[in-house]
């Protein structure tokens, strides 16, 4: 009975050894430009996270939440990005943010050019956060906007 104990614990309690590390995760910033050869003013979060979370929108994120999902399929876009960079993940990000400002900013606050960048936080040895961005995008033309 022991012996089969033994056989059944790995299956039902998994090892998360497989991890060789725990990185810091990608954040996602976003600026608009008014021409390509601009720099960026100010630069922005793309989907920050809830400063609070009440219960019961957590116990319903446990079980519908496909934003987030989403959210876990830009971080690993970032994350190849970082280390080989590619036009799918590029297109992707792009895509997703060029998207969100179409449904959250009115017309006449967007500008033609839309910038993004890859900004990872850590915390140093003294305890005090560091950022260090990874990659900067090309500003692309943001469709629709430049005619208007």
């Amino acid at each position: 009975m022991l012996s089969l104990i033994k056989l059944l614990l790995p299956a039902l309690m998994p090892s998360w050894r497989f991890f060789k590390a725990v990185d810091p995760s990608p954040r996602v910033e976003w600026a608009m430009l008014a021409n390509a050869a601009s720099t960026p003013a100010q630069w922005h979060e793309f989907r920050p996270r809830p400063q609070h979370l009440a219960p019961w929108a957590m116990a319903c994120r446990m079980l519908w939440n496909p934003r987030w999902n989403e959210n876990l399929f830009l971080v690993s876009c970032a994350e190849r990005l970082t280390l080989a960079p590619s036009g799918h993940s590029r297109q992707e990000i792009l895509r997703r943010i060029t998207a969100e400002l179409e449904r959250t900013l009115p017309p006449g606050a967007r500008l033609p050019y839309l910038q993004f960048r890859l900004v990872f936080t850590d915390r140093a040895g003294d305890g005090r956060l560091v950022m260090a961005v990874t990659y900067l995008s090309e500003p692309h033309l943001v469709a629709g906007v430049a005619s208007a």
